[in-house]
């Protein structure tokens, strides 16, 4: 799981994994049976993308997640291109779209980004949370 800080990477993966949605800060690579969780850092600081590249060989696919809403913090265009793997969008927190416009404008980001695939969940409502399970599962 890739994401800038408080896009709801570690919320999420508690939900999916432990039916839980309380989470802290990342501070470290956090590695779960099927995730890895980076921390925010890790994609707001352009010198640190080597980590997430190294990072990344141990994943089956790559998870860029971003908040509904937040149109401010772009993934890099063509992003998805850095990994030899499929790199899926999550759009993360959709209970607080105000309008369906919130939720296409960060389709557009990670469509831009080049992900295969995108998500859309909530992680205090479980909502899309069943179908990204299942695409997780059979990779």
């Amino acid at each position: 799981m890739i994401g800038k800080i408080g896009c709801g990477k570690t919320t999420l993966i508690n939900a999916l994994l432990f039916n839980r949605t309380d989470s802290e800060k990342t501070q470290a690579l956090g590695f779960y049976d099927l995730f890895i969780d980076t921390p925010g850092e890790y994609l707001e600081i352009r010198h640190m993308y080597k980590a997430l590249i190294v990072t990344s060989a141990e994943a089956d696919a790559i998870g860029v997640v971003q908040a509904c809403g937040d149109v401010d913090a772009r993934v890099p265009p063509m992003f998805a291109s850095t990994f030899p793997k499929e790199v899926i969008g999550i759009i993360t927190k959709i209970d607080l779209a105000e309008s369906p416009e919130d939720i296409e404008a960060v389709r557009e980001i990670l469509r831009d980004a080049g992900v295969s695939r995108i998500f859309e969940v909530c992680a205090f409502t479980g909502a899309g949370l069943p179908e990204l399970a299942e695409f997780i599962t059979k990779e």
